[in-house]
């Protein structure tokens, strides 16, 4: 008897024709359809692909059926791995490619092979221009109108980016790529900053099969305490003197793309790859800041240097010939005017700072030289973004030994500097170089990082390759486009369609555009697709529009920080300016009285285009986004219960013991032979606090920026059997709203045996990149001469209970804060 198949000839001619309509099968053609190695490459706007209908047949017997695989989802055949390198806090002139004077010697190799664009530009901020960069939206659109540890309960500032603006690494991974992220990820809510997730707005679930690096603004290279592998925390330099994170990031990149490539050659592959470098702190290896150092780059000071670089940017082209170098701000001293000693620290500074760029830069090339070993170099797409920002001013106009002191509010003198100078960029510094560097590394634009409204803190250096594509080897491109453009301009290469569905979730259009229409040399003069742009940070504003630029003016410098004189009324209290870049292109000719009726279109146009990126409500005070309560697991607690040792929690989920009366009880029991160890610590070593027995004494000590150590010790070592301590913090009933000093009292079993009042205490922030620990430490001691990490407790832990009191923070009190601060700029 005749068997009958389950699905007539034509019923399954129909549902092939329909599945094709869809878009499955365009490159499963060049292969029958349902073998093992069928590809499809799902040419669709809706995310993830459906399987397709079954296309073997089935009977009642095996041996009368037909199997047939679902084929394996890939992008067109010869599509291309996508390299995109993003360098942090690196202004235009900081790099050799782009008329600097630090060697960037791999940067150069892929410049020389490639394209250099020199109207890059960013947002000024780090989170918010990675936000745009991997996303294609405006930063504000996806939620990061800020820092994430800045983020206030407003759309443009919340720092969530939801599931209608997915990564670009979330369409490249549907359409068949394997994708990853090395190192910075400034973009977590601080409140899902824990190893217990969740993981939404991690990378892992943003569509990056892989994930190494830190979570946060930056972190130790020596000793990253905010270092994930995936979601897992790792702590890889724990007994490895010398390992450094830039160096452990570019191996396991290298290890990456080895496994890809051996494992599935066909298969291509996108990495991010986001160093801390050359974010404070400044850590280059020894003998890097060696090499550097003997070059002496920087001895005849910053506006020589600033000068030189200006002349290479002349003579390299990658300046217009119009272009006039600005005139030194009269609120920076200019270098002939420094003490010897300040001038020994400065150099000291940047030698440092240079060391890490030339350093980063040689491990980038690393990562390069292998996919030239592989032999993938020339189907490779390298995206190198010389700077998610203009160079930082955030190291104070002396520079500082430790960047936490910036965030809250304090500057330190050359004098208190000076015997730091030996230990300059190691493992005991969290170092950062003076303002005036910023100004002459950001050569030739004006300001810096934060500054939104001027190039110096926006406009960055790009070097495109691929030489399969891209033919103009060392050519250069001078049309103004922005990061939010780079992922578009990815996807438009490859042949993907942007997505307007991705898991059953409408997406917001893509606010950027493609730039793959400049990279033939016959439109290397073709006017930007690029017309409009607008610019935010800290109430710092622009609008460019058809070759014009209109900005406000900083009212305070960004690096008086906290301190900083601002107006309260954001929209209407700032002075504005115009100018023509193409005739001006540094912003020095200010066309704002000559051109109102311009300048007032342009402020219209601003306003616009801040209406419908969610840019308002502005604001420009650190004040209210270092102090604001956001959500998660600690918001509105004021008991904290910890059972069992744990690592690797970050701020945002842990007690805050700042600005308020707080009490910390350890319930611990001592074994005959004795104990010691860490039972609860926050921060390390430079500014934290920590409870540990040493020596079989309890012992609390506050880390305050590394100025100070006050400490509260018992002055007898605990018996054997079973304790309470008890570290309670009263604080003082008047005084400032933040860092208001009080009492400190160490009890044990109810015995009082320590007591001590500070006049102050910290106002803003522990150290960041150092976690919240109970039963050991990671990272490092709050205090080298008490113990090393990790000094783990030896006893048996029962219980660590925090009971917070009430903050002395509330909206009132900071808006009393802002309101005074504008007074004394009236004044």
């Amino acid at each position: 008897m005749k068997r009958r198949e389950l699905f007539g000839t034509t019923a399954k001619a129909a549902l092939a024709t329909a599945f094709a309509s869809l878009g499955f099968g365009k490159e499963a053609t060049a292969r029958a359809a349902g073998a093992p190695t069928a590809l499809d490459f799902p040419d669709r706007h809706v995310l993830p692909t459906p399987t397709p209908p079954f296309a073997g047949v089935i009977q009642p017997n095996l041996l009368d059926s037909t199997p047939a695989w679902p084929p394996t989802i890939a992008p067109p055949s010869g599509s291309p791995n996508v390299l995109l390198i993003l360098i942090d806090d690196a202004g235009y002139g900081s790099n050799s490619v782009f008329g600097g004077i630090v060697p960037t010697p791999a940067l150069d190799k892929l410049a020389q092979r490639g394209l250099r664009y020199t109207q890059m530009h960013n947002t000024a901020l780090c989170s918010p221009t990675r936000a745009a960069l991997l996303t294609g939206r405006n930063h504000h659109n996806v939620g990061y109108g800020n820092i994430a540890e800045a983020a206030t309960g407003y759309p443009g500032y919340d720092s969530v980016t939801g599931p209608e603006a997915a990564h670009v690494a979330m369409t490249m991974k549907e359409n068949g790529y394997s994708t990853a992220w090395f190192g910075k990820n400034h973009n977590v809510p601080t409140w899902e900053a824990t190893p217990a997730g969740p993981f939404t707005n991690w990378p892992i679930g943003q569509g990056y099969d892989y994930f190494y690096g830190f979570v946060g603004g930056d972190t130790s290279q020596w000793q990253p305490g905010n270092l994930f592998r995936n979601t897992t925390p790792i702590h890889p330099y724990v007994g490895k003197p010398g390992w450094n994170l830039v160096t452990a990031m570019a191996d396991d990149a290298i290890d990456y793309i080895n496994t890809q490539t051996a494992t599935n050659p066909k298969r291509p592959w996108f990495i991010h790859y986001a160093p801390g470098a050359t974010h404070a702190p400044h850590h280059p290896t020894p003998d890097w800041v060696e090499k550097i150092s003997a070059m002496h780059l920087f001895d005849d000071g910053w506006n020589k240097v600033a000068e030189r670089i200006f002349e290479n940017q002349k003579r390299l082209g990658v300046v217009p010939p119009n272009a006039k170098l600005p005139p030194w701000p009269d609120f920076l001293p200019r270098w002939e005017t420094l003490s010897a000693n300040e001038k020994r620290l400065y150099l000291r500074q940047i030698d440092i700072w240079a060391a890490y760029m030339a350093y980063t830069d040689y491990e980038i090339g690393r990562v390069i030289e292998t996919i030239e070993t592989l032999g993938q170099f020339d189907n490779t797409l390298i995206i190198w973004v010389c700077g998610d920002n203009g160079m930082s001013a955030e190291g104070s106009l002396n520079g500082t030994p430790n960047e936490v002191a910036y965030f809250n509010g304090v500057a330190l003198t050359v004098e208190q500097m000076l015997p730091l100078i030996p230990v300059w960029g190691t493992d005991r510094t969290y170092n950062h170089f003076a303002v005036p560097w910023a100004f002459a590394m950001d050569t030739p634009c004006r300001w810096c990082k934060q500054v939104a409204s001027h190039l110096g803190g926006t406009r960055s250096g790009m070097v495109v390759t691929w030489p399969n594509r891209i033919k103009d080897a060392g050519g250069i491109r001078n049309q103004f486009h922005h990061v939010i453009d780079i992922a578009p301009t990815i996807l438009d290469a490859i042949g993907i369609p942007q997505p307007n569905m991705v898991n059953g979730i409408a997406q917001r259009s893509y606010d950027g555009v493609s730039m793959v229409y400049s990279w033939d040399k016959a439109n290397s003069e073709a006017p930007s697709t690029r017309k409009t742009q607008y610019f935010e940070i800290f109430g710092n504003r622009a609008i460019y529009h058809d070759g014009w630029m209109a900005n406000t003016v900083p009212p305070a410098p960004s690096w008086e920080g906290v301190r900083a004189r601002v107006p309260t009324d954001v929209m209407n209290g700032y002075q504005w300016e115009l100018f023509n870049l193409a005739e001006d292109p540094t912003q020095t000719n200010d066309l704002a009285a000559k051109e109102p009726e311009r300048l007032r279109m342009m402020q219209e146009l601003w306003l616009i285009e801040a209406t419908r990126n969610q840019v308002l409500p502005l604001n420009n005070s650190q004040i209210p986004v270092l102090t604001v309560e956001r959500p998660g697991p600690a918001t509105g607690r004021t008991r904290f219960v910890y059972t069992a040792p744990m690592t690797s929690m970050q701020f945002g989920v842990s007690p805050s013991i700042l600005n308020r009366s707080y009490r910390i009880t350890a319930e611990i029991e001592v074994p005959q032979a004795g104990a010691n160890g860490v039972l609860v610590t926050q921060g390390g070593r430079f500014a934290g606090y920590g409870l540990y027995i040493k020596d079989g004494k309890p012992t609390f000590t506050l880390n305050l920026l590394g100025l100070e150590r006050p400490q509260w010790q018992s002055s007898e070592p605990l018996a054997p059997g079973k304790h309470t301590i008890v570290f309670d913090w009263t604080m003082d009933s008047q005084g400032m709203a933040v860092g208001r000093g009080g009492t400190g009292v160490l009890s044990v079993n109810g015995k009082q045996v320590a007591q001590r009042s500070l006049p102050k205490m910290l106002p803003f922030i522990w150290q960041w990149d150092e976690t919240f620990d109970v039963g050991l430490d990671t990272g490092t001691s709050v205090d080298d001469s008490d113990y090393q990490v990790p000094f783990a407790f030896t006893g048996k832990l029962g219980k660590i209970t925090f009971e917070l009191g009430e903050s002395s923070l509330s909206p009132q009190s900071i808006h009393a804060m802002m309101e005074e601060l504008a007074k004394k700029r009236d004044r």
